[in-house]
């Protein structure tokens, strides 16, 4: 599981293990033990979310899993709905309050805009009075990176025009079966690493029989494929689980695709949530 000691470097400096593991989903109460089981496995990227009403646990976890603070990667979102400079200030450093923690490795925007109107009306102004509050955090050493999640090109357009410190990452819904292509590569070129957020397409790719074919003929499960194929484009790969044997495989990435698998991968469209289509990052919009 070569993968966890594998390690980006962001624009400022900073590094940034390649896998992480995501926590949407899993409960604050069940959020510590994830957190200690993963760290014991090797992870020592962890993404939570103000949304995700986890921070607490996700915070117990860091501070009782037995790994050094500065060995950790700690990433929390700013929630979607907030779009004003003084409730950003209060909601970073009710953060840092809820997960008992000094800093954080790295602190987005959610979205740019609130869920209830996502994709919708215009919020750019919101998104810079956000933003500034995210620069004075990163200035205070409250955040040592800062970034946007589900951000389009046009969003992130409007930070970077008006920014002093530029976003260092753009955390996006990135599949085998939805590749924005074309925004990853704006990011890059912008010196803005992406991360894949639900890699395994929150399970709806599992069924999928050419993904199925496919990950067969390298003797990896799907999942695995999956994974694999979002840290060969290049982003941070961030599946999500509580179960210590579901991290443990899906470290188990130590693999190549092969070019033309990875076009294959970059060309399909499955696009199928489930049950998870009625939250906005599924929606299709």
């Amino acid at each position: 599981m070569t993968i966890l000691s594998e390690q980006y470097t962001l624009s400022n400096g900073v590094e940034i293990p390649k896998l992480g593991l995501g926590t949407w989903f899993i409960a604050d109460d069940e959020a510590p033990q994830a957190v200690r089981d993963a760290v014991e496995i090797g992870y020592r990227n962890l993404d939570t979310a103000q949304a995700y009403g986890n921070e607490r646990g996700v915070g117990e976890g860091v501070r009782t899993s037995g790994a050094a603070r500065d060995e950790l990667f700690v990433s929390t979102k700013l929630a979607a709905e907030i779009k004003d400079y003084d409730e950003a200030v209060a909601a970073i450093d009710g953060s840092l309050t809820t997960m008992g923690l000094d800093h954080v490795d790295l602190m987005l925007i959610h979205s740019p805009q609130p869920w209830g109107d996502f994709r919708g009306g215009d919020y750019f102004e919101g998104n810079r009075a956000a933003w500034r509050a995210l620069e004075d955090a990163y200035r205070a050493g409250k955040v040592r990176s800062v970034g946007v999640s589900n951000f389009q090109q046009q969003d992130v357009e409007n930070i970077l025009d008006g920014c002093t410190v530029a976003p260092q990452v753009n955390q996006l819904l990135v599949h085998a079966g939805n590749t924005p292509t074309d925004l990853v590569s704006y990011c890059e070129s912008k010196n803005i690493l992406v991360e894949a957020y639900s890699p395994i397409a929150h399970g709806a790719v599992l069924d999928n029989k050419e993904l199925q074919a496919m990950a067969a003929r390298y003797g990896v499960s799907v999942p695995q494929l999956c994974i694999r194929y979002t840290l060969q484009l290049g982003t941070v790969s961030l599946p999500k689980t509580a179960n210590p044997e579901h991290m443990r495989s899906n470290a188990a990435v130590d693999f190549t695709i092969s070019g033309s698998d990875m076009a294959a991968l970059r060309a399909l469209t499955a696009q199928d949530y489930g049950e998870a289509s009625v939250f906005p990052v599924y929606s299709g919009r």
